[in-house]
């Protein structure tokens, strides 16, 4: 049986009607308003994350997943959280065919959203829409909780007119429940017709899709590439449970680049091992972790290799924006007071610079360390040790922001109450704290990104679902 086919049990998804409505009773412009209205106030139902990209050719813009051309998103509330009214549906669509990739979590228990859209991206090179709900992760739930994504995706296509395997899906929540799929399907047409080209349509989706965030992660930018103008955006969600291994808690990224569904899926996967795989709050690799990335082809700027000028150009924005939300990401670790981040240079590669930015950022004790503003560097000097990657002791240099901890594999003489000032300074105004390691004279380098461990993430996590 076709895998993305409609429930056996049933031979067709029963459709939805989109409300007509009666001239005399709304205006086409009173629906507009009331449409816009409902947007902005999904949009600021919690404030958005600090914007923390990597410095780069590009500037700044607003729109998130909206800024490249052809993209439309919607984000409400459907009645899917347990409790609150808080938007928990977002809905992206793409006016035309999409080059799509996807990048999805390793645990073994994985959601039954994640299972479908591996499928479909198996099956076709192009989407038109991602589906995302808040509530229920989906996870553990099942051939029923399978047949769930079925049920809604075709439920969607069907009033989009597009094809089942072109609708893909995420979703986020509690492990072990199954999407509300009645209150889901009946939200559908509200959220199509809520759909929009605006920054207040693809703040509403980035604030539907959060869980335990305290903010809402959304960026975008516009660079030259190959002489024309191009937009990469994004948006993301992630607090807790965040240690991915090969993608971001929830994230979509979107550009109006033309580019190849090879050369788009090998861009993708780079971004991802340099952004999201390099991120930690707690050391837990989610069951629903997806990043899928849609790229329209509107801009008309064609990307024919990844090795070409263009191809290298735009592998940087992306990489800025997948960068951008996973600082985003950790900086909103659940309880946290700052975002830590580890440089690491004189590696023999970046790949081995990673391995030990990443060890050294999901360190607890360094985590913890940092939280008491203790500036402990023989947690980082151990952190970095046992990343598996050889390196001579002799060369190993440690800064905490700009204050020499170690020199030549050996302690240094510094003002313990100026580094413990840097660190208090950092979590009073959340903030950033740098850790910098050099391990030898190679030419690899690379970055992680992590949180501080305090209190409060016991709390949180303690009282999940009570």
């Amino acid at each position: 049986m076709n895998a993305l086919a409609p429930p056996p049990y049933r031979q067709s998804v029963p459709g939805i009607k989109l409300p007509r409505l009666s001239p005399s009773k709304l205006s086409p412009r009173s629906f507009r308003v009331c449409i816009a209205s409902s947007l902005m106030e999904a949009s600021r139902y919690i404030p958005s994350a600090p914007i923390l990209l990597p410095e780069g050719p590009w500037k700044q813009i607003l729109g998130g997943v909206t800024a490249a051309e052809g993209f439309r998103a919607s984000g409400m509330f459907g009645g899917l959280r347990a409790k609150g009214d808080k938007p928990d549906l977002a809905l992206l669509v793409c006016d035309v065919d999409a080059i799509c990739a996807g990048s999805f979590t390793t645990n073994i228990v994985a959601a039954a959203p994640v299972e479908y859209c591996r499928k479909a991206l198996e099956m076709t090179k192009t989407a038109r829409a991602v589906l995302i709900n808040a509530g229920q992760a989906n996870a553990a739930t099942g051939d029923a909780g399978y047949q769930d994504v079925i049920e809604c995706v075709h439920s969607l296509a069907n009033l989009l007119q597009v094809k089942p395997e072109e609708v893909l899906v995420e979703s986020t929540g509690v492990i072990g429940q199954r999407i509300k799929k009645d209150a889901l399907l009946k939200s559908l047409p509200r959220l199509i017709n809520s759909l929009s080209a605006t920054t207040e349509g693809a703040d509403a989706a980035a604030v539907a899709i959060t869980t335990t965030d305290l903010v809402s992660k959304s960026v975008a930018i516009e660079a030259k590439v190959g002489g024309a103008k191009v937009r990469v955006g994004g948006m993301g969600k992630g607090s807790g449970m965040i240690h991915p291994n090969m993608a971001t808690m929830l994230g979509v990224v979107t550009t109006d680049a033309v580019v190849s569904s090879d050369v788009w899926r090998k861009m993708v996967k780079v971004s991802v091992d340099r952004s999201f795989n390099q991120i930690t709050v707690d050391g837990d690799t989610s069951t629903n972790d997806t990043v899928i990335a849609l790229a329209s082809g509107l801009s008309g700027s064609v990307i024919s290799s990844l090795d070409s000028d263009e191809g290298r150009q735009l592998q940087s924005c992306l990489d800025g924006v997948m960068q951008g939300l996973a600082k985003s990401i950790a900086w909103d670790g659940e309880g946290a007071t700052c975002l830590i981040e580890v440089n690491v240079s004189g590696a023999d590669s970046e790949t081995d610079a990673a391995k030990i930015a990443r060890a050294v950022a999901s360190s607890s004790l360094v985590k913890a360390a940092v939280y008491g503003r203790d500036p402990n560097w023989g947690r980082i000097a151990c952190a970095a040790g046992y990343a598996g990657i050889p390196f001579p002791p002799n060369k190993l240099r440690i800064l905490l922001g700009d204050i020499l901890l170690m020199e030549g594999g050996q302690p240094q003489h510094f003002d313990r109450a100026a580094a413990s000032s840097y660190l208090r300074k950092a979590g009073e105004i959340h903030g950033t704290v740098a850790i910098h390691i050099s391990v030898g004279n190679g030419d690899g380098s690379g970055q992680a990104w992590g949180c501080d461990l305090s209190y409060d993430y016991v709390k949180i996590n303690a009282e999940y679902t009570t």
